[in-house]
């Protein structure tokens, strides 16, 4: 179970509540929020707890650095039961480019550590860790896209994130030969007021993270297997590769 501190955060204590403990005949369903103390993670945690779900979230808080192999196998490894909802909301957003001449190397090897790279450690536990009929929704951005670049620009970001759905893909494609009543997806959760876009959110249309963590789980619920593997975004309209 997850415990939410008085700083709106939640921390994780990998001894899990009895998914009986509750006056209920049915089993507690269980989630598994992978950057529990973000803007949108927590928002994410605090929407399934009030849903009645048994929340476990984790962080760098916990110890889960998604760029250190070894700390997300000793705790995603560490992990013994399956979960019914694996929420994956990791990333970080770096300097956005404006030209190709602004693109360094080590912008890029921080911003794929963990957009990339990261979120692709956490993926490997996915089919140990979801139940058989559940879902998997991971962050991404409708920037993306490459179909839907029609700007440039964020070339780095773009690229991450672009890499980060070709692999969202790829689970869902194996986890599809296991898991047949499961379903893998990519999210795009709008620009959501946070710290993270706070200095580019511009003149685009924000919403709190209170209610994008709303319309990722309406999204999450109608989620069918057959649409496992696809990429969408926060009204569940399908994006383009």
């Amino acid at each position: 179970m997850c415990a939410l501190h008085h700083d709106g955060h939640y921390t994780a204590t990998i001894s899990f509540e009895n998914p009986l403990s509750r006056s209920s005949s049915r089993r507690m369903k269980q989630a598994l929020v992978i950057g529990a103390t973000g803007g949108i993670g927590g928002a994410v945690c605090k929407a399934l707890d009030a849903k009645g779900f048994a929340v476990t979230g984790l962080s760098r808080r916990d110890g889960l650095d998604v760029t250190d192999p070894d700390a997300v196998s000793r705790i995603l490894g560490g992990l013994d039961r399956q979960f019914d909802l694996i929420f994956v909301a990791v990333g970080v957003l770096g300097t956005p480019e404006k030209s190709l001449s602004a693109i360094t190397v080590d912008e890029m090897k921080t911003v794929f550590a963990v957009n990339t790279f990261g979120v692709a450690l956490v993926l490997r536990y996915v089919p140990k860790l979801l139940s058989k009929t559940g879902r998997c929704a991971v962050l991404s951005a409708r920037v993306g896209s490459i179909g839907d670049n029609q700007i440039g620009g964020w070339h780095t970001y773009r690229a991450s994130k672009a890499a980060l759905n070709q692999i969202i893909r790829g689970t869902a494609i194996e986890m599809g030969r296991t898991h047949r009543e499961a379903a893998v997806v990519a999210l795009h959760p709008g620009t959501v007021e946070t710290e993270f876009t706070a200095k580019y959110a511009g003149r685009h249309k924000t919403v709190s993270a209170a209610e994008s963590a709303a319309n990722l789980l309406k999204v999450i619920e109608k989620i069918s297997p057959d649409q496992s593997g696809g990429f969408y975004d926060y009204a569940g309209q399908e994006i383009v590769w």
